[in-house]
C-alpha cells in the first residue's frame, strides 16, 4: 500500500510549459485529502518550488538540490548537505578556464548567485522558476563560508554531455548528472534524490516499499530505483522507462493526475 508519494517536478509535476494543469492540482488535493502525503523532489531551490504550491493553495514538504536539502511544510530543515569548500573552488577555477560558454550558477540555501542576472539562459531560468538570482563573486561567497549545495552549469547539450563525463572523473567527490539536455548539476557525491527521500521517510517514520515515485529522466534514476513503486512519463527517455515498474502519459497529458487516480485514488 502506497503511503506517500514523491514527485520530480519539470517536465513531470509540470506541463511542457511549465505550468501546474487543473487536472494536477485537483488530483493533488484528492491524495492529500486521503492523509497520504506528497512531496516534491526537484533539482530546484527552494524559492522555484514554493510559487507552484502557491498556485494549488498547498503546503507540502520539498526536498531542493536534486536531494541536498530537505524541507518540512513550514520550511523546517530536515537535512542539508553543502559541497566541500576546497573542491568547490577547485571546481570553480576549472569551469572558468575550460568551459567558458558554460554558465555558472551558484545556489547556496535559498540564495541563487549569478556572475550576470541579464544572462539569456539566466532569465529563460527566472521566467521558468519564478526564482530571483543574485550578482556576485562565487569566490567571495565561498570565502564568506557561504558554501553551495549545488554548483549548475547551463549550455549547449553537446557541452553539458561532455561536461558530465569529464567533471565525473576529475571530481569524484561530486555527483555530476543531466537534468536536461542543457543543464548539468553538480553536488556533494552523497547526493541524490534517492538521500533526500531516505531523509523524508525517516521523518514520516515511512519505508521504501511504502512509497511511489514519479520521474522523466536522468536525475530522477536513485529516485526511481529506491520506491516500492515507480512510476516513468511517457515523455522520458527509454533507459528511465525501463527502470521504472509502471509508465504513464507524458506530461503534457496528465500522466501524473491520471496514474494516481487509477492506481492510488481508487
Amino acid at each position: 500500500m502506497v503511503k506517500i508519494v514523491f514527485s520530480d517536478i519539470d517536465g513531470t509535476f509540470l506541463t511542457p510549459d511549465s505550468k501546474v494543469s487543473p487536472v494536477t492540482a485537483a488530483a493533488v488535493k484528492k491524495l492529500l485529502a486521503k492523509d497520504i502525503p506528497l512531496v516534491l523532489v526537484s533539482a530546484r531551490m527552494p524559492e522555484a518550488i514554493y510559487p507552484l504550491t502557491d498556485a494549488i493553495g498547498i503546503r507540502i514538504p520539498i526536498i531542493s538540490y536534486s536531494g541536498a536539502l530537505a524541507l518540512t511544510e513550514t520550511g523546517e530543515e530536515l537535512g542539508s548537505v553543502t559541497m566541500d569548500g576546497a573542491d568547490t573552488a577547485r571546481l570553480l577555477e576549472v569551469l572558468a578556464t575550460e568551459y567558458p560558454d558554460a554558465v555558472v550558477n551558484y545556489y547556496a540555501g535559498h540564495h541563487w548567485y549569478v556572475k550576470d542576472v541579464r544572462n539569456e539562459r539566466v532569465q529563460t531560468e527566472v521566467r521558468i522558476t519564478s526564482s530571483q538570482p543574485q550578482k556576485a563573486s562565487f569566490e567571495k561567497r565561498l570565502a564568506a563560508g557561504e558554501v553551495p549545495h549545488k554548483i549548475l552549469l547551463m549550455a549547449e547539450p553537446e557541452l553539458c554531455e561532455r561536461a558530465e563525463r569529464e567533471l565525473s572523473v576529475r571530481f569524484p567527490m561530486f555527483h555530476v548528472v543531466r537534468s536536461a539536455a542543457f543543464l548539468l548539476e553538480i553536488m556533494d557525491a552523497s547526493v541524490s534524490k534517492a538521500s533526500g527521500i531516505t531523509v523524508m521517510l525517516k521523518h514520516f517514520g515511512f519505508t521504501a516499499d511504502e512509497s511511489l515515485s514519479f520521474g522523466d529522466n536522468y536525475n530522477d534514476t536513485e529516485m526511481l530505483a529506491l520506491t516500492g513503486r515507480s512510476v516513468a512519463m511517457g515523455n522520458a527517455p527509454e533507459d528511465i522507462k525501463k527502470l521504472a515498474t509502471d509508465i504513464t502519459a507524458s506530461n503534457a497529458e496528465d500522466g501524473l493526475a491520471k496514474f494516481l487516480e487509477r492506481e492510488i485514488m481508487v
